[in-house]
């Protein structure tokens, strides 16, 4: 026995109007009463993802992501051979934006002589949705573009001999898939390949369970670069370029920072030698900034001098905590970070 029409919509009613599965007849479950979810599938690939630059009055012309078809220049349509003659017509166009989006989207169907489409308004018979009241309605799919007169006759005293199918309305023509995604979420920002905050805040991505992080490719990871007056403080782990040393550097605990060793093995270690010309100088510049005052080893007439005790460092300049005699010996050894 066949399935009936009332069964199949039942089964409509369900899965679109309230999102469950049809698990019996509807005398005996109703459909609110179904309990098992089903919702109606929607596929990534196909989203909308421009859509809330549509705007809600159809534009008289092509901009941005809708293209117009007006009633000047109409879409012809192509009989569809395989429904009953003139019953279906195909526009071989999808993304017709529906009205949903503003009831001037709701398309203008005209009947008109085929290859002219310039006077299918003007000229051709235009057809309602709602039909002429002799059973003559017209439903289009505006996801696949297919007109169809639903209704149990065709259009009301109207020839198709030598005659097409005209319609009038816009299409979306914006990006699809959700790869594409634009717009805004909170104070994150979407743009092409960008993903941008407007607050202050860190963005996170936090992996669920024991995973961690991968960046696959052949290419590079660009890390943040600034000066040595712009690190970040307050975070441990920060790994960052100073543009101003021109070396990588990072901190363990949110404030003090180490530079890390980028140079090959065997690199040039650098040698500052000062001889004194007095019994007061206790300041020195050296000629790099070695950043941390274990980055260095000093001799004073070939006796080593201990860190912080003997000496300390602030940028490039080197301070003894006592004055050197005259004629002393300084030599500063730098370049291990």
């Amino acid at each position: 026995m066949a399935i009936t029409d009332a069964k199949k919509v039942d089964y409509l009613w369900k899965k679109l109007g309230y999102g469950v599965t049809k698990s019996d007849t509807n005398a005996a479950k109703k459909a609110p009463n179904e309990a098992i979810s089903s919702p109606l599938l929607i596929n990534g690939a196909n989203t909308w993802n421009q859509a809330s630059t549509i705007p809600g009055t159809m534009p008289g012309s092509s901009a941005g992501v809708v293209t117009v078809f007006p009633t000047s220049g109409p879409d012809e349509t192509a009989n569809d051979g395989t429904a009953t003659a003139n019953r279906t017509w195909k526009t071989e166009l999808i993304d017709w934006i529906p009205p949903e989006f503003g009831s001037t989207y709701q398309v203008k169907v005209y009947i008109h002589t085929s290859g002219n489409a310039g006077t299918a308004a003007a000229s051709g018979t235009q057809v309602f949705a709602t039909g002429s009241g002799n059973d003559d309605e017209w439903f289009f799919d505006y996801q696949s573009g297919v007109l169809h007169f639903i209704g149990a006759n065709l259009p009301n005293g109207v020839s198709f001999t030598g005659k097409s199918v005209y319609i009038s309305g816009a299409r979306y023509t914006g990006e699809k898939g959700l790869q594409n995604v634009g717009g805004n979420t909170g104070d994150i920002s979407f743009s092409g390949n960008q993903i941008q905050s407007t607050s202050n805040s860190d963005i996170q991505f936090t992996a669920g369970g024991t995973g961690g992080y991968q960046f696959d490719g052949t290419g590079g990871l660009t890390v943040p670069a600034g000066t040595t007056a712009q690190r970040p403080s307050g975070e441990v782990g920060i790994i960052r370029f100073n543009t101003n040393t021109g070396k990588y550097e990072g901190s363990t605990d949110g404030s003090t920072f180490v530079s890390f060793n980028t140079g090959s093995p065997g690199a040039t270690i650098t040698k500052d030698v000062f001889t004194t010309s007095d019994a007061s100088t206790t300041d020195f510049s050296l000629t790099l900034d070695p950043e941390n005052v274990n980055n260095v080893i000093v001799y004073v007439d070939n006796v080593i001098q201990e860190p912080t005790q003997n000496y300390t460092l602030v940028g490039s300049t080197l301070t003894m905590t006592s004055a050197l005699h005259d004629g002393a010996r300084l030599i500063v050894m730098h370049g291990f970070d």
